[in-house]
């Protein structure tokens, strides 16, 4: 078979397994299975594959009609600048907080500049170390410290910290108890969706951790102990970034308004309410 055959044969089967983005998804295991770059995979297009090449495809396109992740199947991933390792110790790594990485590192990078000493910066909750190894590639002069409750979570983000070559920090602990302060910024993917959501998560959703994932009747039980416990932990001045659900970021920034603090709401790519950055303003 061809390589373009094999190709489009992987989408349909994906397509059949209801695999929400099965063009993208098909490509990647493609390339992975065949240890291809995507220039390969263009200008070789009508060259046969043969039978063991077909064979690697066929058991990855197993696991992915199964619907097991993506990052899963792949290993890692690119992400934020950094490559990451993805496994069910941890929170798949998602394209909405590299944004939130995005939309942080501009302001992050204008402190740098301007003090004479290192920028603080708090990862709470950091399942694969995404946002503290994203942040520490961008600011390699940060001082970056990194969280999770989760022994098995900080486990990978050690390994990814490793992989990369950046040093962090990293604690073991239930949001900031016990966590030295003060810090320039707290940013954090807490849990946040709503209990409800488990009986009709998305199968692949359902392969993360739940302690990664839910949070209470309305999905801000961490959020909102987070942000109690924020002001202690924060330096004169500092920030702190959520990304929450769109569904519930709004209630969370009101919350925060009517007890002190100066919240604004950011939109994700496909323009929802989704990032709430605040700083303690005057009751």
């Amino acid at each position: 078979m061809r390589l373009r055959d094999l190709l489009l044969s992987g989408v349909a089967r994906l397509g059949d397994a209801g695999v929400p983005s099965p063009e993208v998804d098909a490509r990647e295991l493609l390339l992975s299975a065949l240890n291809l770059t995507p220039t390969a995979l263009l200008t070789r297009a009508h060259e046969p594959v043969g039978a063991d090449g077909q064979a690697r495809y066929a058991a990855l396109l197993d696991r992915r009609s199964a619907r097991e992740p993506l990052q899963h199947i792949l290993g890692e991933v690119e992400w934020g600048g950094v490559r990451l390792r993805s496994d069910p110790r941890a929170l798949v790594p998602r394209p909405e907080t590299e944004w939130l990485l995005h939309l942080l590192l501009p302001g992050l990078r204008q402190l740098e500049r301007r003090a004479l000493a290192a920028q603080r910066v708090l990862d709470v909750g950091t399942g694969t170390g995404a946002l503290a190894l994203g942040v520490k590639a961008a600011c390699p002069g940060a001082a970056v410290t990194a969280t999770d409750l989760s022994p098995g979570a900080l486990a990978l983000a050690r390994e990814n910290a490793g992989l990369n070559g950046l040093e962090v920090t990293w604690m073991q602990a239930d949001l900031l108890t016990g966590v030295p302060g003060p810090f320039d910024l707290i940013v954090s993917n807490p849990p946040y969706l709503p209990d409800g959501d488990r009986t009709h998560a998305d199968p692949e959703v359902q392969r993360d951790p739940e302690l990664a994932l839910y949070s209470g009747p309305d999905g801000l039980t961490l959020a909102r102990r987070l942000a109690a416990q924020a002001p202690a932990a924060l330096a004169a001045g500092g920030a702190l970034w959520l990304e929450l659900d769109p569904r519930n970021a709004a209630t969370l920034a009101d919350e925060l308004r009517a007890s002190g603090w100066e919240a604004q709401l950011h939109a994700d790519l496909t323009g929802r309410e989704r990032f709430v950055q605040a700083r303690r303003g005057h009751v």
